[in-house]
């Protein structure tokens, strides 16, 4: 790591201003640099130097940029630029402030069954942008998706994705990705398509659900043939907790032959809201064929055993008279079947309205004898058939028995009243109606801090399923707002203390000189009792003292080693917030894409003091030498 220290604080390509190291991988060393141009934070991703030269090493992280470079999703990490050149390459990248899922899970254990849906939900979103591209990441796991702590999911690590029509990095494409989550193709060496990629995410769904992974061994090559060869333990084996839905769909997406897995991520998209809107359903599973050829009546006779004969006689005696009654009922049916049986095939009702028209049609069918199941929905319109059983296009000889599922609308119920509530036990009652929250503070002079005021919408009113609820909570400064105290008068090192245990940020300290005291504060840049948000800076003048010599020809400005930025070495409280799907405190690491860091407000004002941040660098290094993210390159 010491050796790239050498950039920091230098300008590449007379644009990005390097800060800091902020994460050390195999290939990479991630930095936070300022993008002078653009006035903001951005990561470099670098290339190694000592790989620089090793052509596979460099494909990959072309690689990377050439896949990244093509899609712009929300929930996908953003390239803004690109420099790979014989003496440096380097990939300029969004700047994200977060943890990596895998150490969210780590320290959770199992996960609840919103925060899997709205984790999953986000992946597939991201997923299904690039495979719209022709891009198949191949390397889906915890450590190569980041969480912010605002609950937004990024997708991270395109470096071994595969491109449509471009060459792409080998690595003999056998063992690729990491064996805990790739699917039975990619171990076995078959080929790889974005059905590999929903194999990898339901182990992953599987793992937030169970805390545990499917497949553990001594060693990466027996983890793989257990990808191929074995079956995980049932989810609900474990988690005896988790809806029947979940485990189906974990079960669909982690199916070894990949044509009986989800074929898309909007197919298990769709399934996933289904369960959000209705975390007791149960889906009709598909069918698929067995291995091997069913056993004869015969062949269950003659297994032998000591009630063989028992067994033997009565199944005989159960075949003579059902041979009789088979040859009455045929003799009857052949006088009727004059004509070859008329094939059916299933006619598509996905999309159509299901009206008083269709209803009555299929009601007076010869065809199908229609059975009407209504489930809530949000995704479709009031009446809409969602889905048919058996699909369209399936060939049946007999009256075909059809289920649709009709959307029944948006299910509504009515806000319940959470005022005076804590606001975790209001957070908690807002789960237990799958309604979703948004936490904002006020002041109020008759409630205790954390206590709920009010919500939006109000109590008694009607609301939908899925919906968002504002929950206005008591806190001692409304909005973080602020008094700005008198500093006239006090000593620097009390100002400074004052402006740190508010919340607030010291500015530009300048030192002249005057007939106060050495060190005392003779102006602030802010007047007293004005209300401002925390963090706001402040600037202060302070005396020199009588004897002051501002080494300056016109008198008026200090010179530059007399003014000067007092060290902040106070870390400031950290604010600990939740993340939307979650009743506990959300990841309070920052990390610029895929290197962890707890890193502080990056500042443009060069005079103006940063915190030393020893402290979170080394909690950069001991996060990025984790063995659990050996597998995410920084």
């Amino acid at each position: 790591m010491e050796i790239y220290e050498k950039y920091v604080g230098t300008v590449l390509d007379g644009r990005y201003k390097i800060e800091r190291i902020i994460g050390v991988g195999g290939m990479a060393v991630v930095f936070l640099a300022q993008d002078l141009l653009m006035n903001r934070p951005v990561a470099i991703k670098m290339l190694k130097e000592e790989i620089a030269d090793e052509e596979e090493s460099v494909k990959r992280f072309v690689n990377e940029s050439k896949a990244v470079a093509m899609m712009s999703h929300r929930n996908i990490v953003s390239i803004y630029d690109v420099n790979v050149r014989e003496d440096i390459k380097y990939i300029v990248m969004e700047y994200i402030e977060g943890i990596t899922l895998r150490n969210y899970m780590s320290k959770r254990g199992q996960l609840t069954l919103r925060e899997i849906i709205s984790y999953t939900e986000q992946i597939l979103l991201a997923l299904a942008h690039a495979h719209s591209k022709g891009i198949v990441h191949r390397d889906i796991k915890p450590q190569n998706i980041m969480l912010l702590k605002n609950g937004i999911i990024k997708v991270t690590d395109f470096g071994i994705a595969k491109l449509a029509n471009a060459e792409t990095v080998t690595v003999t494409d056998k063992a690729i990705g990491t064996v805990y989550y790739i699917s039975p193709e990619q171990a076995s060496g078959h080929t790889i398509d974005r059905r590999s990629d929903i194999y990898s995410l339901g182990v992953m769904m599987y793992e937030m659900a169970t805390g545990e992974l499917p497949f553990t061994a001594d060693s990466p090559v027996s983890v793989a043939m257990m990808q191929i060869n074995e079956t995980a333990k049932a989810p609900s084996e474990i988690n005896r907790n988790m809806p029947r839905g979940l485990e189906q769909i974990i079960g669909i997406a982690m199916e070894k032959d990949p044509q009986y897995r989800y074929q898309s991520c909007e197919d298990m998209l769709r399934q996933l809201r289904r369960l959000k809107e209705n975390p007791n359903i149960i889906f009709k599973m598909p069918k698929k064929h067995e291995d091997g050829e069913p056993k004869s009546v015969l062949s269950l006779l003659t297994g032998g055993g000591p009630l063989f004969p028992i067994i033997a006689g009565v199944s005989l005696a159960f075949l003579i008279v059902f041979a009789i009654s088979a040859s009455f009922v045929l003799s009857r049916a052949n006088k009727a079947m004059t004509q070859t049986v008329e094939t059916i095939e299933v006619d598509n009702f996905e999309g159509m309205k299901y009206d008083a028209e269709l209803a009555e049609a299929l009601k007076n069918s010869d065809k199908y004898a229609a059975e009407i199941v209504y489930e809530y929905s949000g995704d479709y319109e009031e009446g809409v058939i969602m889905e048919q059983s058996p699909s369209a296009g399936a060939s049946k000889k007999i009256k075909v028995k059809l289920t649709l599922t009709v959307c029944s609308g948006n299910q509504e119920i009515v806000m319940p009243s959470l005022s005076d509530y804590n606001y975790k036990a209001a957070v908690k009652e807002l789960r237990n109606r799958n309604l979703e929250y948004i936490i904002e503070y006020k002041k109020d002079d008759y409630r205790e801090d954390g206590q709920v005021i009010y919500t939006s919408p109000a109590a008694g009113e009607k609301i939908t399923v899925g919906s968002t609820v504002t929950v206005y909570v008591c806190k001692g400064h409304e909005d973080g707002e602020v008094k700005v105290p008198d500093f006239v008068g006090m000593t620097e090192k009390q100002a400074f203390k004052k402006i740190v245990d508010l919340e607030l940020r010291i500015g530009v300290v300048t030192y002249v000189k005057n007939d106060k005291d050495r060190g005392e504060v003779i102006s602030q840049s802010l007047e007293k009792d004005k209300e401002v948000v925390e963090g706001t800076k402040i600037n202060l003048t302070i005396s020199g003292g009588p004897d002051y010599d501002p080494k300056n020809p016109d008198g008026t400005t200090a010179p530059e080693e007399d003014t000067t930025e007092p060290e902040d070495t106070t870390t400031a409280p950290e604010e600990t917030t939740e993340p939307p799907v979650e009743d506990t405190t959300a990841p309070e690491e920052t990390t610029g894409t895929e290197g962890e860091d707890t890193t502080g407000e990056s500042n443009g004002d060069t005079t103006s003091p940063e915190p030393s941040g020893n402290d979170t660098t080394e909690a950069v290094a001991e996060n990025t030498e984790s063995p659990d993210d050996s597998g995410a390159e920084a």
